[in-house]
C-alpha cells in the first residue's frame, strides 16, 4: 500500500473541511496538529479551497493533506500543484483515477456498490471511500458488500462521528474514517480555533481508549511473587492464576517472577488499536523498545515504550 495511504491508516480519523476563508487555513491546521492529528482532506467545494491547500503545505509540509471533493482532473492538477498529497472525489470518476494511477498520486474514489468497488479493483486501487457511509446502508452495508474483497480497504465518510467512529474502525477492513464533527464550518468561521484543538484531542482519545488494564510488579523470584500475590489475594479477596513467568492476581496485578523492566514493575495501559497508539505517542517523542514487541495478524498487540514512571515501565496492551 502507499505509504501515504498507510499513515492515513495509523492516524485513523480524516478531518473533512471546507474553509471558505484562506486565511483560516494556518490556524486551523495547527490546532488539528496540536490536537494530535495532522491531517485534513480540504474540499474543493469553496473558493478558497486552493489557497488553503497551499498556505498549509507551505506551513506544515509534514501533514497528511489532501483535496476532496475533486471532480476533474484540472481539479487534480490544481491541487497537486498546490501541495495535497493525496486526492479524494466523491464517486468513482475513471478519468480523474486513471490520471491518477498514472502519475502515482494516491487517489480514494468513492463507492457505493459492488460496481464501483470492481471498477476501483480493475484501476489497480487497494483503498477506497464509501460514500455516503450512513446514507447507504452503514457498517452492516459496508461489512456486505465488501465480504467478496478480501484485499480491499476502505475509508467510510459521511455520517460519521464520535457516536459510532469506534464501531466502524474495528472492522478489518476500514483503513480510516472521514469525519467533520471537530472541524464543522460555524466552528471555523467562528475561528473557535482552541474548540477544535479540543474536539480533535477527544476524538483521538475516543479511537485510542486508553485505559489501565493492570499494574505489574517485579519480583526478584518465583516464591517472592507468589508470597505477594497470596498476600493481596487475602486482602482484596481475588483470585490467584499462576503462570510461567508471573502471577496473576484478580485482573489488576500481575507479579513478575523476576526483576524486568521498570525498576518496580510496570503499568499495562490498554488501547484499542496499539499501532494507532504507537504513532500518535511517537507525535509526543515517545517511542517504543523494539525488542519488546510482540505482533499478531501483522499489528503490533504488545509493546513497551521507552519511558518509565515513577519507577515504572509503560506497556501498552491490545483491547
Amino acid at each position: 500500500m502507499n505509504k501515504i495511504l498507510e499513515e492515513i491508516g495509523l492516524l485513523g480519523i480524516v478531518p473533512v473541511i471546507a474553509i471558505d476563508n484562506a486565511d483560516d487555513a494556518e490556524p486551523l491546521a495547527k490546532a488539528l496538529v496540536d490536537g494530535g492529528l495532522p491531517c485534513a482532506e480540504v474540499t474543493f467545494r469553496t473558493s478558497a479551497a486552493k489557497e488553503a491547500i497551499t498556505r498549509i503545505a507551505k506551513a506544515y509540509p509534514s501533514m497528511m493533506l489532501g483535496a476532496g471533493t475533486v471532480l476533474t482532473v484540472e481539479q487534480v492538477k490544481s491541487a497537486f500543484d498546490c501541495g495535497a498529497k493525496y486526492i479524494v472525489s466523491p464517486g468513482l470518476n475513471t478519468k480523474v483515477v486513471e490520471y491518477c494511477v498514472q502519475k502515482n498520486i494516491p487517489v480514494t474514489p468513492g463507492v457505493a456498490t459492488p460496481t464501483e468497488v470492481e471498477m476501483a479493483l480493475e484501476q489497480g486501487l487497494e483503498v477506497v471511500k464509501f460514500f455516503p457511509a450512513e446514507a447507504n446502508g452503514g457498517l452492516p452495508f459496508l461489512k456486505a458488500i465488501s465480504a467478496p474483497y478480501k484485499s480491499l480497504k476502505f475509508i467510510p465518510t459521511g455520517g460519521i462521528d464520535e457516536t459510532n467512529l469506534l464501531s466502524y474502525l474495528k472492522f478489518n477492513k476500514v483503513l480510516a474514517c472521514g469525519g467533520s464533527w471537530m472541524v464543522k464550518s460555524d466552528l471555523i468561521n467562528n475561528k473557535q480555533f482552541d474548540e477544535i484543538k479540543r474536539l480533535t484531542s477527544q476524538a483521538m482519545m475516543k479511537m485510542l481508549g486508553f485505559e489501565l488494564r493492570h499494574v505489574g510488579i517485579n519480583n526478584a523470584d518465583a516464591s517472592t511473587a507468589m508470597e505477594g500475590a497470596s498476600r493481596l489475594a487475602s486482602l482484596f479477596g481475588l483470585a490467584v492464576k499462576d503462570g510461567n513467568s508471573s502471577v496473576f492476581v484478580g485482573t489488576q496485578f500481575e507479579l513478575l517472577k523476576r526483576m524486568y523492566l521498570g525498576a518496580h514493575g510496570h503499568l499495562a495501559i490498554g488501547t484499542n488499536f496499539v499501532d494507532r497508539a504507537v504513532a500518535c505517542l511517537s507525535k509526543s517523542g515517545v517511542g517504543v523498545k523494539p525488542e519488546t514487541k510482540v505482533e499478531k495478524d501483522g499489528k503490533i498487540a504488545t509493546v513497551y515504550l521507552d519511558i518509565e514512571i515513577g519507577g515504572f515501565a509503560v506497556h501498552l496492551v491490545q483491547l
